[in-house]
Protein backbone atom coordinates (compact mmCIF):
# COMPACT_ATOMS: atom_id res chain seq x y z
CA UNK A 1 0.00 0.00 0.00
CA UNK A 2 1.23 3.48 -0.80
CA UNK A 3 1.14 6.51 1.43
CA UNK A 4 -1.20 9.39 0.53
CA UNK A 5 1.71 11.52 -0.71
CA UNK A 6 3.37 8.91 -2.91
CA UNK A 7 4.86 10.00 -6.19
CA UNK A 8 6.57 8.12 -9.00
CA UNK A 9 8.89 9.14 -11.83
CA UNK A 10 6.36 8.00 -14.45
CA UNK A 11 2.68 7.10 -14.35
CA UNK A 12 0.63 5.44 -17.11
CA UNK A 13 -3.14 5.79 -16.81
CA UNK A 14 -5.33 3.64 -19.07
CA UNK A 15 -8.96 4.77 -19.31
CA UNK A 16 -11.44 2.46 -21.05
CA UNK A 17 -15.22 2.25 -21.01
CA UNK A 18 -14.99 -1.39 -19.90
CA UNK A 19 -14.08 -0.07 -16.44
CA UNK A 20 -16.74 2.64 -16.31
CA UNK A 21 -17.27 2.22 -12.54
CA UNK A 22 -13.73 3.54 -11.95
CA UNK A 23 -14.06 6.54 -14.26
CA UNK A 24 -14.22 9.34 -11.71
CA UNK A 25 -12.59 12.74 -11.51
CA UNK A 26 -10.95 12.14 -8.13
CA UNK A 27 -9.25 8.93 -9.30
CA UNK A 28 -8.01 10.59 -12.49
CA UNK A 29 -6.68 13.54 -10.47
CA UNK A 30 -4.90 11.19 -8.07
CA UNK A 31 -3.23 9.33 -10.92
CA UNK A 32 -2.14 12.48 -12.73
CA UNK A 33 -0.72 14.12 -9.61
CA UNK A 34 1.39 11.05 -8.73
CA UNK A 35 3.68 11.47 -11.75
CA UNK A 36 6.83 13.50 -11.04
CA UNK A 37 8.34 13.63 -14.54
CA UNK A 38 5.96 11.89 -16.91
CA UNK A 39 2.23 11.12 -17.02
CA UNK A 40 0.82 9.19 -19.96
CA UNK A 41 -2.94 8.97 -20.51
CA UNK A 42 -4.04 6.17 -22.81
CA UNK A 43 -7.74 6.80 -23.10
CA UNK A 44 -10.82 6.30 -25.17
CA UNK A 45 -12.19 9.83 -25.68
CA UNK A 46 -15.57 8.86 -24.20
CA UNK A 47 -13.90 7.32 -21.14
CA UNK A 48 -11.79 10.43 -20.53
CA UNK A 49 -14.86 12.67 -20.83
CA UNK A 50 -16.77 10.45 -18.41
CA UNK A 51 -13.90 10.49 -15.88
CA UNK A 52 -13.74 14.28 -15.99
CA UNK A 53 -17.51 14.73 -15.62
CA UNK A 54 -18.18 12.10 -12.95
CA UNK A 55 -17.93 13.01 -9.30
CA UNK A 56 -19.75 10.27 -7.37
CA UNK A 57 -17.48 10.24 -4.35
CA UNK A 58 -18.61 13.14 -2.23
CA UNK A 59 -17.49 11.66 1.06
CA UNK A 60 -14.71 9.26 1.91
CA UNK A 61 -15.85 6.04 3.53
CA UNK A 62 -12.88 4.78 5.49
CA UNK A 63 -14.50 3.27 8.58
CA UNK A 64 -11.65 4.91 10.48
CA UNK A 65 -13.53 5.26 13.76
CA UNK A 66 -14.56 1.59 13.84
CA UNK A 67 -11.03 0.49 12.87
CA UNK A 68 -9.47 2.56 15.65
CA UNK A 69 -11.92 1.38 18.29
CA UNK A 70 -11.45 -2.29 17.37
CA UNK A 71 -7.66 -2.02 17.78
CA UNK A 72 -7.78 -0.59 21.28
Amino acid sequence: MTSPNSSYPAVVIPLAMQHYMLLERNLLYTGVTRGKQLVVLIAQPKALAMAIKTQRSQRRVTNLISRLSSNV
